[in-house]
């Protein structure tokens, strides 16, 4: 469908990247919003509820399970993506999702004094997790709808930042706060319930912020059949066409395995850091973890995020590619370190946190804009929501052992075979095509 607000971003008088119609607000006024609440519930899901149960005393093998289970609904969220896409308005399932994921957000908060905790906060976390792949789907799609493609191309750095802005919130602010309330209080469930009570306000608030500010664009609409008898068939469309993409297999590989490697270390980081040294962790404090990983490591990350993304745009994935591809994975030889040498400087421990984290940045910026690249067409929410599910289940599968194949061999091994499983992800880029569709003139949209 022709966009009558879609001006080339290639000629001299291109708008400016704030311009919008009279009476919309620019995109600056809800974009980092948006994706900050977009990052947020994700990493409370991923690494905040690590951190939640590791200091309730749940074992690794439990944590890494459970909590690998909790990717299932960004895995599956295409299955229901067309339901966004011929449902309403992206702009409501935006506001609506908000809400749930803040009632999911305080449910936690009264699940955790339970004598049964670990059951109900689960239950609770599942659901801001199917809430959450909801609102990645309405949230991308909008993205996709509200700006033209010249403004497309330049937030998607702001929204890169504003997600790990979020990250930032998540596993360091956010852990630095429940850290000082354990210390104050000497409860630790009392701390943490308090932590998802903040965070269940602040989605509320949210929810009430985007229903205001967002805008409402005319291609924000259901199709036209929507209500007719071609609704299955619609519905059914958009993965067929995805299915049928050249070299669709080497596509799905890459999707799947190259963040193999990252999938089962990220379960077992914050385990690492905060466990004993006895158990062969580095037994900091949850104020330590908020700090070293959560604000230093996010940091970095952001930083490497922001170099991938001006060094793809300047010269294109194609010439980045396999630097990315080392960069996301060579640095987890820093983990590997410190499970070695065990140091007692936090500054050496934040450094090696930082340049893996660095590298993670760097690196992921090439599977971020293939994604962007290979869901683009007719049907690109639909197309968006299924590489970003099969993201999640290349994250899902591999997580669900990384705890108990650590307590079998111990965090020195572990992060010995972490390094061996970058093969498969080294492969799957070799593979990949790249030739038509990720050239510098590409890159630059």
């Amino acid at each position: 469908m022709a966009r009558a607000d879609v001006i080339d971003a290639t000629q001299p008088n291109a708008p400016p990247l704030d311009d919008a119609p009279a009476g919309r607000p620019s995109p600056w006024a809800w974009v980092p919003s948006l994706y900050f609440a977009e990052g947020l519930p994700y990493v409370v899901v991923m690494t905040l509820a690590v951190v939640m149960f590791k200091r309730l005393g749940v074992g690794n093998t439990e944590i890494a399970l459970y909590t690998s289970w909790l990717y299932l609904p960004y895995a599956i969220k295409a299955l229901w993506s067309p339901v966004v896409q011929r449902l309403g308005t992206r702009r409501r399932w935006v506001v609506f999702t908000q809400l749930l994921i803040g009632a999911g957000m305080a449910c936690t908060g009264l699940a955790i004094p339970a004598e049964d905790f670990v059951r109900w906060t689960l239950a609770a976390l599942a659901l801001v997790a199917v809430s959450s792949a909801t609102h990645d789907v309405a949230a991308d799609g909008f993205y996709l709808l509200a700006l033209n493609s010249h403004q497309q191309a330049w937030f998607v750095g702001i929204r890169s930042t504003a997600y790990r802005l979020a990250m930032i919130a998540g596993q360091g602010l956010l852990v630095m706060f429940a850290g000082q309330l354990e210390t104050s209080t000497g409860n630790i469930p009392l701390a943490w319930s308090a932590t998802f009570f903040l965070v269940a306000g602040m989605f509320v608030l949210f929810s009430l912020y985007h229903a205001v500010v967002m805008p409402k664009p005319v291609l924000d609409a259901p199709p036209a059949d929507g209500a007719s008898g071609n609704w299955l068939a619609g519905f059914a469309v958009p993965f067929a066409t995805f299915f049928k993409k050249p070299r669709i297999v080497a596509l799905l590989a890459f999707l799947l395995l190259y963040r193999f490697p990252e999938a089962q270390l990220v379960k077992l980081t914050a385990p690492f850091l905060l466990d004993s040294r006895e158990a062969g962790g580095l037994e900091l404090s949850t104020q330590e973890f908020g700090f070293v990983y959560g604000t230093v490591g996010v940091a970095m990350l952001t930083f490497g995020g922001i170099l991938g993304g001006f060094f793809a745009a300047r010269d294109g994935l194609k010439h980045w590619l396999w630097p990315m591809a080392l960069a996301i994975h060579l640095p987890n030889a820093a983990f590997l370190f410190l499970a070695y040498a065990q140091p007692e400087s936090r500054w050496l421990i934040t450094l090696a946190v930082a340049v893996e984290q660095f590298g993670y940045g760097f690196g992921f910026t090439a599977y971020m804009l293939y994604c962007i690249y290979i869901s683009r067409g007719e049907h690109e929410t639909v197309h968006y929501a299924l590489c970003s599910g099969m993201m999640a289940l290349g994250m899902m599968i591999p997580g669900m052992w990384s705890g108990w194949l650590q307590e079998q061999i111990g965090y020195q091994h572990f992060f010995l075979w972490i390094m061996i499983a970058m093969v498969p992800s080294f492969l799957t880029v070799m593979f990949i095509p790249l030739d038509a569709a990720f050239g510098k003139k590409d890159a630059h949209g």
